[in-house]
């Protein structure tokens, strides 16, 4: 009868290592290796595939598609970062992170290859600024019903999105939505249709009374504001247009 061996116990394999010199904790634990996640493997491809159209020093940020010239085929759109080493700062909890700008480049589907539209590579923040007592705005692009969206999600606070539309070598501001909120209650919403150059403005005169369902009253309002094209915004964060008159 074959005698089971017993595998010795931790004590006794710690005391082995350190006998023969052995760093006992670099053998009692592996380090774990990070998985990837899907979203960082199609980034690494996304990079990859569209590396000609990406500015030097800059790097992918995020990639879209969807048809903006209304031709059934789907057009490109590239969030991009630069990668300068001085925008290394340290945030409020002293903390070193990457405050470098994003920027955005607009690309039309072309006979199997894409062609640059326009380009504006320092309009949008980090994504590490610092977001005082609450997390920074998160920024989320997408297009829909051939519309580019530049959408703010910021959480308990509400959102703010723009609308743009393709107008020869750029893409013009044509609508403005936001939401302010304290929670999952409305405060107050915004809407501005810059074709038709009228604002909606709708006030919750429930919004002191977070048990009564909300109550919203309208009001209509003509502003005057000069054309808004994509290239020429320095900065979404100085856009503010809920006060246009």
């Amino acid at each position: 009868m074959r005698k089971k061996i017993k595998k010795p116990s931790w004590p006794l394999k710690a005391g082995l290592l350190a006998a023969l010199g052995l760093n006992v904790f670099s053998y009692a634990e592996t380090p774990s290796v990070q998985p990837v996640s899907a979203e960082q493997l199609q980034l690494q491809k996304d990079q990859q595939q569209y590396q000609a159209y990406i500015p030097q020093s800059f790097v992918l940020y995020e990639a879209l598609k969807g048809d903006l010239n209304k031709d059934a085929k789907a057009d490109l759109v590239l969030i991009v970062k630069s990668t300068d080493s001085k925008m290394n700062e340290a945030n409020q909890f002293g903390e070193q992170v990457d405050r470098n700008r994003r920027g955005i480049i607009v690309l039309l589907y072309d006979g199997g290859k894409y062609k640059k539209v326009m380009q504006n590579l320092a309009a949008f923040s980090s994504e590490n600024e610092d977001g005082g007592v609450y997390f920074a705005p998160e920024l989320v692009p997408y297009i829909e019903k051939g519309l580019l969206k530049i959408h703010y999600a910021h959480g308990r606070y509400g959102y703010w999105s723009y609308s743009f539309r393709l107008e020869g070598q750029d893409l013009r501001l044509i609508g403005y939505d936001d939401s302010s909120n304290h929670g999952p209650y409305i405060d107050n919403k915004t809407s501005i249709n810059f074709l038709s150059q009228k604002k909606l403005y709708r006030d919750n005169i429930n919004k002191n009374n977070d048990d009564a369902e909300p109550r919203f009253k309208e009001s209509w309002r003509r502003i005057h504001a000069a054309p808004i094209y994509l290239s020429q915004i320095h900065d979404f964060d100085e856009l503010t247009l809920s006060a246009l008159e």
